[in-house]
């Protein structure tokens, strides 16, 4: 019945099966093992390089209120990165929203929180989305939306995570990142490669949290 009305309303229809006995239990980003997979790997891998790390960092300006997802900084360059993951896009004109806001407002919050005179010289923004078909897909439909939000080449992530911080400057990038990947594999591609070239590494976001489930990380 209810696959029938979502049909004639041209609904697509969702399923969560919770466990009755946690049904007042909320449910949030912080039961996204996936999403916090993406940023556990984040975190660590730039704190080894020696930079600062914090995740899910508040920010308000106004009527502009959230979190950043994973953040890096270095105090002597007054520099910042800032990553912004996506396991889906269920709605791509809120996630561009919201990124733009913390593109617009999060630096200049975080600056004076750290008691950094004049604000960071140097930004490095990067929308995250994890490297799977589902992902893929919306950025090849939509292809020209992304290259508006993200219009900049990947060298000054690769930089922060290389271990350099980008002298100064402010730039905006969008990659895949497999946060499964061994060995030699490729962990992340750019924008260019996503739409171009890329091969999904699962399927979609049910696959990533099975994999995590299976251990098979």
């Amino acid at each position: 019945m209810y696959a029938r009305l979502a049909e004639a309303l041209s609904f697509r229809m969702e399923i969560a099966l919770i466990d009755s006995r946690r049904r007042n239990a909320s449910f949030g980003r912080e039961e996204d093992p996936v999403h916090s997979a993406m940023g556990e790997l984040e975190a660590a891998h730039l704190r080894a390089r020696g930079f600062d790390v914090a995740i899910d960092e508040p920010y308000q300006h106004y009527q502009f209120a959230g979190r950043a997802d994973v953040i890096a900084w270095s105090l002597t360059a007054c520099a910042l990165l800032h990553i912004e993951n996506r396991t889906r896009f269920p709605n791509l004109q809120e996630s561009a929203g919201s990124y733009n806001a913390k593109r617009a407002y999060f630096a200049k919050i975080l600056a004076e929180r750290l008691g950094i005179r004049g604000g960071f010289r140097s930004e490095t923004h990067v929308l995250v989305g994890l490297w799977s078909a589902e992902i893929l897909h919306v950025v090849r439909l939509r292809k020209a939306t992304f290259a508006s939000l993200c219009p900049d080449p990947i060298d000054r992530f690769e930089a922060w995570w290389g271990g350099r911080s980008p002298a100064d400057g402010r730039s905006s990038t969008f990659m895949l990142l497999d946060p499964f990947a061994t060995g030699r594999e490729r962990r992340y591609v750019d924008l260019d490669a996503a739409v171009a070239t890329a091969r999904p590494r699962m399927r979609g976001y049910t696959n990533a949290a099975a994999r995590l489930g299976s251990g098979r990380v």
